[in-house]
């Protein structure tokens, strides 16, 4: 467990990150998901809290643990789960980071018992989840800033600024897939941050701490 000071300049002023994967469950015990740590996010929450912010966390399921007495943690497993604690949190909060990566799409039906191996082959019938990152940057009030994050395999930019353009977001955070040590799970991560105007900036392999850091402040002036 960690405990950061609050030292910085901005107490009163709230952000809201997601963090994690979701998982959306066929079954009581089969879900589909994906490899997110969680990692990214957490370090995002450590460096506000230690700028003075209040965090409200919204996680999925993940390993990570943090402790803080401007922290307010809510555990969720799949994207409804979340998207409700969002609607619920979200008119509170000066900044919105969404590293959270959300399933897309999640069963039509659950079964309430576990499913039989029966034949060669199973069809699984999927809807769209709600989309959270662009209902946060779709509802906002009193100048509220948000920020998302992209995780592409081939066409990078593309299509980041294609997702930052859609969604009207102000900053837009793309992971990079390139570098072997950027990983799922790992405590590196290599990105490039594009603002509204499509304007990037480069940062180098970094732990993921140093760059929530980097994270927060490029935010935090946002507001300037």
């Amino acid at each position: 467990l960690e405990s950061f000071l609050n030292t910085g300049s901005t107490q009163g002023q709230k952000i809201l990150i997601t963090a994690g994967p979701t998982y959306e469950h066929l079954d009581p015990v089969r879900y589909i998901g994906n490899h997110s740590s969680g990692k990214m996010g957490f370090a995002i929450a450590k460096a506000a809290l230690a700028k003075g912010y209040l965090v409200d966390l919204i996680a999925g399921p993940t390993q990570e643990e943090l402790v803080h007495p401007n922290l307010n943690r809510c555990d969720v497993v799949s994207a409804s789960e979340m998207m409700n604690e969002v609607k619920e949190r979200w008119g509170s909060c000066k900044f919105g980071v969404f590293t959270a990566a959300v399933s897309d799409y999640s069963p039509t039906v659950k079964s309430t018992s576990k499913i039989k191996k029966s034949d060669k082959e199973m069809n699984l019938e999927l809807v769209k989840n709600p989309d959270i990152l662009k209902w946060a940057s779709f509802n906002r009030t009193n100048g509220q800033k948000v920020m998302g994050f992209a995780l592409e395999t081939n066409n990078e930019e593309e299509n980041a600024l294609s997702k930052l353009e859609a969604k009207k977001l102000d900053l837009l955070v793309l992971n990079s897939t390139r570098d072997e040590n950027a990983t799922f799970g790992g405590d590196l991560n290599k990105v490039t941050i594009f603002d509204k105007d499509k304007n990037k900036t480069g940062f180098p392999l970094q732990s993921k701490l140093d760059l929530g850091f980097e994270i927060v402040n490029i935010m935090s002036r946002l507001d300037d």
